[in-house]
């Protein structure tokens, strides 16, 4: 049948055929694995973690009153400045005497390398509590120093009992031992620069003392100053032995005031123990910060900070819980 001149006519196409396994395969949605002991784990974990802090909370016998008594008491903190002064004092001599130290060890003199050498065993052999007793009695075996001519007469002497007081022999001592230690931090540090860096700077006809400052050390830094960072942590802790040559730093005023007091010991320790957290986190906070400073250049993209990550994951929780909403 033909249509009349001017009539209009309506085609309507028809779509295109759906491919069914296609179609099927759209409407599926992707599961993720199945892991079941993880699962079991993570509340194992913290059926333990609530029971733990359960027991924190109610067990009379911390006796948590007399916790935040004593937590900010003028004698605590007294010994808590002690312990700063001790660890700053001893983390800038034993990195000044650990710089020295492996200098010495990778020096071409024969008598430097073996005088390095055996410092740095001998100090790490030899356990702290036993250096600062012994600095504690050194005045036993030499009752005056004296400043001279070697094997000569002496300019002037000293009391070696007047000059050698109880923080003169703690941060000495601590010194002494974290040399030991930071020498060996340095000296890898060292080792670490790429030697071609060395050969440069020889081309270049740069004397060996401004290669060392300008090219050499600068570099090293980037593996000397977090893994020093971080012996720092060890050093706070090892301040807790002054006490034995009648320091009263932190540990040492906690252990007075539980004599004094035999019934808050159990308090007086938890204020120990959350104070050397605070000191040992706030040294990890700065050591991270540290790590990610020197990270700059040797890796493509910089570690998320804490805030960062915690950002992070609230978009991919929201994320998320867009995409379940939406299926």
């Amino acid at each position: 049948m033909s249509e009349p001149p001017g009539a209009t006519v309506s085609v309507t196409e028809a779509p295109p055929p759906v491919d069914a396994p296609s179609q099927t395969l759209a409407a599926q949605r992707v599961l993720p694995l199945r892991r079941p002991g993880r699962w079991i784990a993570t509340a194992v974990v913290l059926v333990l973690a609530a029971q733990f802090v359960h027991g924190l909370a109610t067990n009379p016998f911390y006796q948590w009153d007399r916790f935040g008594y004593w937590f900010l008491r003028p004698t605590v903190l007294d010994g808590l400045l002690i312990t700063l002064e001790v660890t700053a004092y001893s983390a800038v001599l034993g990195l000044l005497g650990g710089i020295l130290l492996a200098l010495a060890r990778l020096s071409k003199s024969p008598v430097l390398r073996a005088v390095s050498w055996t410092y740095v065993w001998a100090l790490r052999s030899i356990p702290l509590i036993v250096v600062l007793l012994f600095l504690y009695n050194f005045s036993a075996l030499y009752k005056t120093l004296s400043v001279g001519v070697p094997f000569g007469p002496a300019f002037f002497s000293f009391d070696e009992s007047r000059l050698a007081t109880d923080m003169v022999i703690a941060v000495i001592g601590l010194s002494l031992n974290e040399a030991a230690y930071a020498a060996e931090v340095v000296r890898g540090g060292i080792l670490s620069v790429d030697q071609g860096q060395h050969e440069a700077a020889a081309a270049l006809g740069l004397p060996k003392g401004y290669q060392f400052r300008r090219i050499v050390f600068p570099q090293a830094l980037r593996s000397i100053t977090p893994n020093y960072v971080n012996q720092l942590i060890g050093l706070v802790k090892s301040t807790s032995l002054v006490f034995y040559v009648s320091l009263l730093d932190l540990f040492g005023t906690v252990q007075s005031m539980g004599a004094t007091y035999p019934g808050d010991i159990v308090p007086l320790l938890l204020v120990a123990t959350v104070w050397y957290l605070i000191l040992t986190s706030a040294v990890s906070v700065v050591q991270f910060y540290v790590e990610r400073h020197y990270a700059r250049g040797a890796t493509r993209s910089l570690p998320p900070t804490p805030l960062q990550k915690l950002r992070s994951g609230v978009t991919d929780l929201r994320a998320r819980i867009r995409r379940e909403a939406a299926v």
